[in-house]
C-alpha cells in the first residue's frame, strides 16, 4: 500500500474517532518505538486531530507500521472501521504477551463462552444474560473496562467468580488499593514519593490483578505522566530464563524496543517497573545479593539482574512496584531498603456479603450461607479472597438445591473443603477407572504437598517429570479445573488457589504410608508430620500453618471414609500415631509446647471433631489459662474443655465484645444480630462453664479482668450451685458488671466445699452485707477470704466484724486497698480479741491508718492468742505507731512471729523501738521493713542481731537506701548471727566495696544463712572470684542478685 493510499484509507478512519477513541489511539502507539517517528516531535503527536495525526503517521512510518496501526483499530473493537483499510499484506504483531492479555478484554463484550471443563456454568444464569445484553447497548465505561481487565487476567474469573456482577466488586478491590500507592496519587500526600512500593496480600485477592491494570493503564495513557516507560517482569516466568542483559530482560517481549533502550534508560527517573509475585521467584539462597553489577548491557543470571534491580545497583532512580505474598516480605525488606508497603485486602466483610447476595438468587439463602461462612473465623478470613467465596456459595448453594443441611460444612474449614473436592466428582466420571481415580489423586496431592514444602505454586513439565507425575496423571483434575494450565507461563500448571493446594498437600499425608514416604525421599522434598508442625518450619515457610490445620481436620474418621468412598482408595491412618508421638515429647500439661500455643492447639483439635483423640491430647491438662477474644476462641476452649477430665485449675478472662447484651458499642447494628450472635455466645459459654459441674477434680477457679453479661453471669452462678460442682478456690477480680460479684456471692452461699476466696476489683457498697451472709451459713467451710477495694461504710464494717466472732472456719483475712480507716481498725480490734476469733493470718495494707490506731492493735496483740501474721504495709504510722505496737508485742503471751511495716514512714527512732523489742523475749521471728529510711538507725538493729539471744529468723531491708558505708556493720551480723536465715539487701546501692565485705564476711563463716538478696555488679571480676570462693564454702547459702521484682519478698500468699 502505497503513502496516498494509506493516508487516504487513515484519515477518514481517525476523523471518525471521538475524544476517548484518538486519545486510546495514541496510548497504543506510545507503546511503539518512538524511534519510528523521527522527524515529529512526540508533543506534535499529542496534539494533533484526526486529520493532522493521519498525516504524520503516512509521511513519518513505514507501510509495514501502518497495517499495524490498522490492527491497532481492530483490538479497540473498531473492526468496521479498519476492514476497508486492511492490504493484504502479513499482519505485522507489534504488542507483548502481557498487552494482548490486557487487550483481550475489549475484543467483544458480548463474547461469553463458556470455558472448556468449567466447573459451574454460567449461560444459564438469567442474571448474567441481563449483563450481556446491558454491555451489547452500551459503551463500556470506566468500571465496565476495569471489569474486564480482570476477567481478561483471569478467564476463571469471568465465567465463575463473577456470573452476572453487575456490582463490580473488583472496581472496589482495585481502586481501595490503588488509592494507596504514592506515586499514583502525588497530590494525597505532602511526604516525599517513596521509588519502591509493595502490594502485600494474601493469594487470591487481587495484587496480580492490580498490577496488570497498571500496566494497561499506562498503555491507556491514564496511569500518571510521570512515567514514560513502564516495564511488567512476571517472576514465574523469569524463572525459565537464561543468563542476558538487562536490556534483554526488560525487551524480551518488546523487540521493536531494543533500538530505543538506551534512551529509555537514560532516563531511569521516567521509568516504572512492576515486579508481580516475588514470593514465585524461584532462585538460591543468596542469588539476588551475589554479583549484583549496574551494567545494563552485560549478561548476566536473571536473578542478578534483578537482584540489582531491586538493590538499586541498576537503575537507582527508578520506581520499583512490587507485589508478594506475606510469607516473603521480609526476605524483600532484607534486599531493599525504604519500601512503602500497601496492604491489599480484597474482599472486605460488605464485599463478601454482597458477593454472596449477588451469587444465590434467594436473599434467605444467602444471608444463610453467609452466617455460616462467618461463624468459621479461617474460613471467614480466607474469604478475603474472591475464589474462595466462590468455593464456599458453589458448595453451600449445591446443597441447598439438593435440600441438604449445609451447617456442619463450614462447621470446620476442613469439612468446606472436603465437600467441594468431593461434590466435583460426584458421580465419578463414567469413563474414569478406579486405578486412574486413585493414581490422579495421589498425583495431585504429591504435587500439592511439594509445592508447599519448595514454596512453589506454579509447576513446569519438569517439576512434574522430576516427581513422576505425567500430564495425563492430572488430567481428571485439569479438566475439574482444580488444577489449571497457567495462562501467564506457557507450559506451566497452578492450582485454583492456594488454600486447595494446601488441602490437596494434607491429604498427601493420609494417602502416603510411612515405608512410601520415606521411600520417596530421594525425589521429594517432602518434610514429615513432626517436621511439618515443627516452629522452625512454619516460621520459614508460614503456608504450611494451614496445611498443618487440615491434617488435624482429616483425622476425623467420618471425613477419612468419605475420601475413600468418592475416589475409592485406602486412606492411612499412620499419621494420628505420628500426631500423638509429637505430644509425648511435650510435657504433659502442655502437648504441643514446642510447636504452637494453647489457642493455636485448641483450635487444630476443634477442627478435627475427633473426641477420642481430644481426650488423649488434653486428657492430662492439670492447669489451663484462657484468655479469650472472640466468640471462635470460646467455641474452641469449650468444646475441648469437655474433655480435660484431668483439670484442676482453670483461669479466664474475657475479653469486650463476645457478650453483646450489655455492649451498647457493639459495631452490629442491627437488634436481630446482636440477639442471634449472643445466643450462640450463651451457648458456648454454657458449655464451657458446664466443666465446673462435670469435672470433679476441677477446684481452683480464677476469673479476672473479664466483661460478662448479666446472663452470663447467670449461666456461671448455675454452674456453681449445683451440688457436683467441686470449688475450693475462687478468684473473681476486675470483672463487670458490677452486679456479678453479688450475684457470685449469693451462689457461694453455703457452699461447703470453698474453702478460698479472693474478690478485687468491685466497688459496690452491698458486698459486705452478702460476704456476711457467707460467713455466717452454718455449711460455710471458708478459711481464707481476700478483698480489695471495697467501698463500705463504718456500720458495714462493725457488722462484718461482728460476723467474725460467729465464723470458727475464717483464718486468713486480708482487707488490702480497703478504706478501713483508723475507727474500721477498732471494730477488727473488738473481734481480735474476742476468744472465739479464728484469725491467724491479718492483712491490713494501705488501709489508710495512722498511729492513732497502733494503740487498738497493740491491745489486741497482748490478748490474741493465735494472730501469728500482721501485715501493715503502705501505711502512715511512723515512729509513733512503731512504738505502741512494739509496746504490745513485747508481752510474753504475744504469739505473733512476722510483722510487716513495708513503706510506714519509719526511721531511726523505730529502729530503735524495734531492736529494744528483739533483744527482750519476743515471738516475733520475720520482720519486714522495706522501703523505710532506715540507714540512720541501721546501727541499732546490726547491734542486736549481734546479739546471742536474738531470735529473728528473717529480715527484708529492699529499698531502705543502705549505702556502703553500713555494709561493714552488716559483714559483722553476718559473721556473729546464730539465728538470721534470710536477709534481703535488695534495691540498694552497695557498691563493689560494700558487695566485696558482705561476700568476704560470708566466706569466713558458714553460719545459718540461707538466702541472701542483694544488687552487685556483674563484669567486676573480683566479685565474681568471691561469689565463686563463697559458694564452695557455704554450698548451702543461695545469693540472688539483680532482682528485678518489686513486691515484697515477704507478701503473704493467701492462697498457699
Amino acid at each position: 500500500m502505497t503513502a496516498p493510499q494509506s493516508e487516504s484509507h487513515l484519515r477518514p478512519l481517525l476523523e471518525q474517532l471521538n475524544t476517548d477513541e484518538l486519545r486510546k489511539f495514541k496510548s497504543l502507539l506510545r507503546v511503539l518505538p518512538q524511534s519510528k517517528l523521527q522527524q515529529t516531535p512526540w508533543s506534535e503527536v499529542e496534539e494533533a486531530n484526526g486529520k493532522q495525526l493521519a498525516e504524520i503517521l503516512v509521511s513519518d512510518s513505514p507501510s509495514n507500521w501502518t497495517v499495524g496501526i490498522m490492527n491497532a483499530l481492530e483490538k479497540m473493537t473498531l473492526t468496521e472501521l479498519s476492514k476497508p483499510a486492511m492490504a493484504p499484506e502479513p499482519e505485522y504483531t507489534w504488542n507483548t504477551k502481557a498487552e494482548e492479555a490486557y487487550l483481550q478484554e475489549t475484543e467483544d463484550h458480548s463474547d461469553k463462552r463458556e470455558l472448556e471443563g468449567e466447573l459451574v456454568e454460567t449461560t444459564d444464569d438469567p442474571k448474567q444474560g441481563e449483563a450481556e445484553e446491558g454491555l451489547e447497548a452500551e459503551e463500556p465505561d470506566e468500571e465496565e473496562r476495569d471489569r474486564n481487565t480482570m476477567e481478561a487476567v483471569s478467564p476463571l474469573w469471568k465465567n465463575k467468580i463473577w456470573p452476572g456482577d453487575s456490582g463490580y466488586f473488583h472496581y472496589n478491590i482495585i481502586q481501595r488499593s490503588r488509592k494507596l500507592i504514592p506515586f499514583l496519587n502525588p497530590k494525597t500526600s505532602m511526604e516525599p514519593t517513596p521509588h519502591t512500593v509493595v502490594l502485600q496480600g494474601a493469594a487470591g485477592v487481587g495484587k496480580t490483578t492490580l498490577a496488570k491494570k497498571l500496566m494497561l493503564d499506562w498503555t491507556e495513557d491514564t496511569l500518571t505522566p510521570t512515567f514514560k516507560c513502564t516495564f511488567y517482569l512476571c517472576c514465574k516466568e523469569l524463572n525459565r530464563m537464561g543468563p542476558c542483559t538487562f536490556a534483554e530482560l526488560i525487551s524480551k517481549d518488546w523487540p521493536e524496543l531494543q533500538d530505543a533502550i538506551p534512551e529509555v534508560l537514560a532516563q531511569p527517573q521516567k521509568v516504572l517497573f512492576i515486579i508481580d509475585g516475588f514470593d514465585e521467584l524461584r532462585v538460591p539462597s543468596g542469588a539476588l545479593i551475589h554479583d549484583i553489577c549496574g551494567d545494563w548491557k552485560k549478561e548476566k543470571p536473571v536473578p542478578v539482574l534483578l537482584g540489582s534491580l531491586l538493590k538499586r545497583k541498576m537503575l537507582p532512580e527508578a520506581t520499583l512496584l512490587i507485589t508478594t505474598r506475606p510469607w516473603a516480605l521480609r526476605e524483600l525488606q532484607l534486599l531493599v531498603e525504604q519500601l512503602l508497603i500497601v496492604e491489599v485486602d480484597g474482599f472486605l466483610e460488605l464485599d463478601r456479603k454482597e458477593y454472596f447476595l449477588k451469587y444465590f438468587k434467594d436473599e434467605d439463602q444467602a444471608l444463610r450461607a453467609f452466617d455460616l461462612m462467618r461463624s468459621n473465623v479461617v474460613l471467614f478470613s480466607m474469604g478475603s479472597a474472591p475464589l474462595v467465596c466462590w468455593i464456599v456459595c458453589s458448595c453451600l448453594g449445591l446443597q441447598m438445591e439438593m435440600g441438604e443441611d449445609p451447617t456442619l460444612t463450614c462447621q470446620t474449614t476442613t469439612s468446606l473443603f472436603l465437600h467441594f473436592l468431593c461434590s466435583q466428582f460426584i458421580p465419578a466420571p463414567v469413563t474414569c477407572s478406579h486405578r486412574y481415580l486413585q493414581a490422579s489423586l495421589k498425583a495431585i496431592c504429591l504435587l500439592a504437598a511439594q509445592g508447599m514444602w519448595t514454596q512453589m505454586s506454579v509447576f513446569d513439565g519438569e517439576d512434574l517429570r522430576r516427581l513422576g507425575v505425567e500430564e495425563e496423571d492430572v488430567c481428571l483434575f485439569l479438566d475439574k479445573n482444580i488444577f489449571q494450565r497457567d495462562k501467564d507461563c506457557e507450559g506451566c500448571y497452578r492450582f485454583i488457589h492456594l488454600s486447595v493446594q494446601q488441602f490437596l498437600a494434607a491429604i498427601f499425608y493420609v494417602l502416603v504410608s510411612k515405608e512410601e514416604e520415606d521411600g520417596g525421599s530421594c525425589q521429594w522434598d517432602i518434610g514429615g508430620v513432626e517436621k511439618l508442625l515443627s516452629k522452625e518450619e512454619r516460621l520459614k515457610n508460614p503456608s504450611l500453618i494451614q496445611v498443618g490445620y487440615f491434617l488435624f481436620g482429616l483425622l476425623n474418621e467420618k471425613r477419612v471414609k468419605e475420601l475413600e468412598t468418592i475416589f475409592d482408595c485406602q486412606m492411612s491412618m499412620e499419621f494420628k500415631q505420628e500426631l500423638l508421638r509429637c505430644k509425648a515429647k511435650s510435657d504433659e500439661n502442655k502437648p504441643f509446647s514446642s510447636t504452637m500455643g494453647l489457642k493455636e492447639l485448641f483450635y487444630c483439635l476443634y477442627e478435627s471433631q475427633e473426641e477420642e483423640f481430644v481426650k488423649d491430647v488434653v486428657g492430662h491438662f492439670k492447669e489451663m489459662f484462657l484468655h479469650l477474644t472472640n466468640i471462635f476462641e470460646l467455641m474452641y476452649s469449650s468444646f475441648c474443655l469437655k474433655h480435660c477430665q484431668n483439670l484442676q485449675k482453670i483461669s479466664l478472662q474475657v475479653e469486650k465484645g463476645i457478650f453483646l447484651e450489655n455492649d451498647s458499642a457493639s459495631e452490629l447494628c442491627s437488634q436481630g444480630e446482636r440477639s442471634q450472635s449472643d445466643h450462640l455466645c450463651l451457648s458456648l459459654w454454657m458449655d464451657l462453664c458446664s466443666v465446673l459441674r462435670s469435672n470433679e477434680n476441677l477446684s481452683f477457679l480464677e476469673i479476672s479482668q473479664s466483661f460478662l453479661s448479666a446472663s452470663s453471669v447467670r449461666i456461671l452462678c448455675a454452674q456453681i450451685i449445683r451440688g457436683t460442682c467441686s470449688l475450693q478456690k475462687v478468684v473473681i477480680k476486675n470483672v463487670s458488671p458490677a452486679d456479678a460479684y453479688r450475684d457470685l456471692c449469693l451462689a457461694f452461699v453455703g457452699k461447703k466445699t470453698l474453702t478460698h476466696l479472693i474478690l478485687g476489683g468491685n466497688a459496690q457498697s452491698d458486698m459486705l452485707p452478702l460476704l456476711c451472709e457467707i460467713l455466717k451459713h452454718p455449711k460455710c467451710n471458708l478459711q481464707h477470704l481476700r478483698l480489695e477495694s471495697c467501698s463500705a461504710t463504718t456500720q458495714q464494717w462493725a457488722d462484718f466484724a461482728s460476723t467474725l466472732r460467729i465464723n470458727q472456719s475464717l483464718t486468713c483475712l486480708n482487707l488490702t486497698s480497703n478504706e478501713l480507716l483508723d475507727d474500721g481498725v477498732k471494730f477488727l480490734c473488738t473481734t481480735l480479741t474476742h476468744p472465739k476469733c479464728s484469725l491467724q493470718r491479718l492483712s491490713l495494707e494501705n488501709c489508710h491508718l495512722t498511729e492513732a490506731c497502733c494503740k487498738d492493735l497493740s491491745s489486741a496483740l497482748i490478748v490474741n492468742q493465735r494472730l501469728m501474721y500482721l501485715s501493715l504495709a503502705k501505711n502512715k504510722l511512723g515512729d509513733s505507731g512503731v512504738r505502741l505496737l512494739c509496746e504490745g508485742l513485747s508481752y510474753p503471751d504475744c504469739k505473733l512471729q512476722t510483722l510487716v511495716l513495708w513503706q510506714c514512714s519509719m526511721t531511726r527512732c523505730g529502729c530503735k523501738h524495734l531492736s529494744k523489742l528483739l533483744q527482750g523475749n519476743s515471738s516475733l521471728t520475720h520482720l519486714d521493713l522495706g522501703l523505710n529510711p532506715l540507714v540512720p538507725g541501721l546501727q541499732y538493729l546490726c547491734d542486736t542481731l549481734e546479739q546471742p539471744h536474738c531470735n529473728l529468723k528473717s529480715l527484708w531491708l529492699w529499698g531502705c537506701s543502705i549505702t556502703p558505708s553500713c555494709c561493714r556493720d552488716l559483714a559483722s551480723v553476718l559473721v556473729s548471727n546464730q539465728s538470721l536465715e534470710t536477709l534481703d539487701l535488695g534495691h540498694n546501692v552497695l557498691g563493689q566495696s560494700g558487695v566485696v565485705m558482705l561476700l568476704e564476711a560470708l566466706k569466713r563463716k558458714n553460719g545459718p544463712l540461707q538466702t541472701l538478696r542483694l544488687k552487685i555488679d556483674e563484669s567486676s571480676v573480683e566479685i565474681q572470684k568471691l561469689l565463686k570462693e563463697v559458694k564452695e564454702s557455704n554450698p548451702g547459702l543461695t545469693i540472688e542478685w539483680n532482682d528485678a521484682r518489686t513486691n515484697r519478698p515477704s507478701c503473704c500468699d493467701f492462697l498457699s
